[in-house]
């Protein structure tokens, strides 16, 4: 008797898991599909160096009308922003194009901003999970890739 209930709670507990990553997986496809989401990065991988570990709240917002990117940068710069005072990768882009594709169990997003002109393109590969790698290629800076998770974007994140 004793046993039958302790592969009841197994098999419960089970269910339950497998439940929530199939919930889990249909809210970042949702949020991808939607094009509204937020990416967290917790790690910048220069190209050079070593990896970074970030205990500071740092992400790409992205919504239908706009990308807001709030990230470090770590890593070789070809010529020095005259004047700007502002560190890392910073900026609001509301003319980009967009695209995203589907893989299997992996998004591939690609978001080039057409008006801020240090910044080329922004790749972002997302697991049906909702981690993934965001990768800036800039036209002044070495390229940067940053490693996170995504949410999706309920309310606007100040």
């Amino acid at each position: 008797m004793y046993y039958c209930g302790l592969v009841a709670a197994l098999l419960w507990g089970f269910k339950s898991t497998a439940q929530e990553k199939s919930d889990e997986k249909d809210a970042v496809e949702k949020a991808l599909t939607a094009q509204e989401y937020i990416f967290n990065a917790r790690t910048a991988l220069p190209q050079r160096g070593r990896s970074v570990f970030l205990d500071t709240d740092y992400d790409l917002t992205v919504s239908k009308d706009s990308v807001v990117a709030y990230l470090p940068y770590f890593g070789r710069a070809y010529t020095a922003p005259l004047g700007s005072g502002r560190d890392g990768i910073q900026f609001t882009s509301t003319d980009f194009e967009y695209s995203a594709e589907k893989k299997k169990n992996r998004w591939n997003i690609k978001i080039r901003p057409k008006d801020v002109p240090e910044v080329q393109e922004l790749y972002l590969s997302v697991s049906a999970g909702g981690s993934g790698t965001l990768q800036v290629n800039s036209m002044n800076r070495q390229t940067i890739s940053f490693n996170g998770d995504l949410e999706p974007r309920t309310e606007v994140k100040q």
